[in-house]
């Protein structure tokens, strides 16, 4: 009986001690608890129609990038498609083909088609980079689709969370920024036009994204074309990173040869 009491006792104390060091100190609790409030702060932020729309934007484009990346593992595990002129003129067509369609009800399947078949190209497209890069480090495509995903997500609750028109005006700042990234490519170096591009494109999730929500206030519901362009922006920051991660990769590399 006395041996049990003093069990009782101890397991006190050392709960009232794990206590006393969690309330002194930070947590993971604290972590998950902040992550918690970011994602429920937006039920108070967004209309309920709004969120509606974006969950139906997202989970369109998280299709689209298993698309994507079927289309990139066809590229490179098959023959059967190979990137070309002719796929880059395929997906032009499909871009075209799905703006010219109406955004209604009965044409919804066959503009999801579009879109599946545009991203499906787009990552066919890039499959002799990815080529590459496994060559040098598979784990850095790996890596880059991690910290895509995380960028991602950390520039659109940056664009949600902010006040509801603040980036809006951002539009004519980064068509002229993409114009002088296109000319600085002509004398400027590597690094500087891959991270200028990284840059501007973090900067077109934070303008997509809120014009996308600010859109959806105003009646527009045309989910799969706002996949589309938040697509392209998750693409094009993959591009860079991946691009990025595998250069420093192969620096390492010749480091240790030498």
């Amino acid at each position: 009986m006395f041996e049990f009491s003093y069990r009782v006792l101890l397991i006190n104390i050392s709960v009232d001690h794990y206590r006393m060091n969690r309330s002194r100190s930070p947590s993971a609790t604290n972590f998950f608890d902040n992550i918690q409030r970011t994602f429920s702060g937006l039920n108070d932020k967004l209309e309920k129609s709004v969120q509606e729309h974006l969950r139906n934007v997202y989970a369109t484009v998280a299709a689209g990038v298993g698309a994507a990346a079927i289309g990139a593992a066809v590229h490179i595990f098959t023959n059967v498609l190979r990137a070309n002129f002719l796929l880059s003129l395929a997906s032009i067509v499909l871009m075209f083909s799905l703006i010219s369609t109406p955004h209604t009800r009965a044409n919804e399947k066959k503009r999801l088609a579009y879109f599946f078949l545009f991203c499906g190209i787009s990552g066919v497209s890039m499959g002799p980079l990815l080529e590459r890069v496994i060559d040098i480090d598979p784990s850095c495509v790996l890596t880059a689709l991690l910290a895509t995903t995380t960028v991602f997500g950390c520039f659109s609750l940056v664009a949600l969370h902010a006040p509801s028109t603040k980036y809006i005006h951002m539009g004519g700042t980064l068509a002229s920024a993409a114009l002088c990234l296109l000319f600085a490519s002509f004398f400027a170096s590597y690094y500087v036009l891959i991270l200028g591009g990284l840059a501007l494109s973090c900067a077109f999730v934070v303008y997509d994204t809120q014009l996308i929500a600010e859109k959806s206030r105003r009646g527009d519901d045309d989910y799969i074309w706002h996949s589309v362009e938040l697509f392209i922006d998750f693409a094009n920051i993959f591009r860079y990173l991946v691009v990025l991660l595998a250069d420093k990769k192969e620096r390492d590399n010749r480091k240790r040869r030498d």
